[in-house]
């Protein structure tokens, strides 16, 4: 979980950036789409292999990939959220004297939550699925199991690193899930 944990965490701080950056730049959008779209396509073990002789084994390629993995999902959540601001909200926040980083910190960012957490949330279990296999490069994590069962001949590890792995995922997305509804109730309020 601290490989799923660290590499979203990354991720969001390079993606929030990014999206926000696309969502007010919209010819920044497409290109910045296009490259992410590019990393999301080249299967994870071919990514992981393409990072081995420049990092080498173990958490580090692990990571990078995963976070490439993240990259799409989450700009294109934050730059969503961010463009479905009612644009009247934020003219009236204007109209008070509000800033851009007012504006961006207090309105839109807020505003633009549920769709932010929604990213979150399938790039959380979309990188959990992809970290099982991060083990095959001494990523560590759950795959791990998978391996060495496969390696072993072992079907109880397998089967136990392929639930727990699934579990993993399956708790991600009821906690992210119910996040998300509390915060667009709270929205709606």
């Amino acid at each position: 979980m601290v490989l799923v944990s660290v590499s979203v965490a990354i991720a969001f701080v390079i993606s929030l950036a990014a999206g926000i950056w696309a969502s007010r730049r919209p010819r920044v959008y497409a290109p910045v789409m296009a490259f992410t779209a590019l990393l999301y396509t080249i299967p994870s073990l071919a990514l992981f292999a393409l990072l081995i002789p420049l990092v080498g084994l173990g958490r580090t390629p692990a990571i990078i990939g995963l976070v490439s993995y993240s990259l799409l999902i989450l700009i294109r959540n934050i730059a969503t959220g961010l463009r479905e601001v009612p644009a009247d909200v934020v003219e009236a926040a204007r109209g008070m004297g509000f800033g851009p980083w007012q504006l961006l910190v207090r309105i839109e960012l807020p505003l633009a939550m549920p769709v932010i957490i929604a990213g979150v949330r399938i790039a959380t279990v979309t990188v959990i699925g992809i970290a099982t296999i991060a083990a095959y490069i001494n990523g560590g994590g759950l795959g791990r199991l998978i391996f060495d069962g496969i390696q072993q001949a072992f079907p109880a590890k397998i089967i136990t690193g392929g639930v727990l792995a699934s579990l993993t995922a399956i708790a991600a997305d009821v906690g992210f899930t119910r996040l998300e509804r509390r915060l667009t109730v709270e929205r709606s309020d």
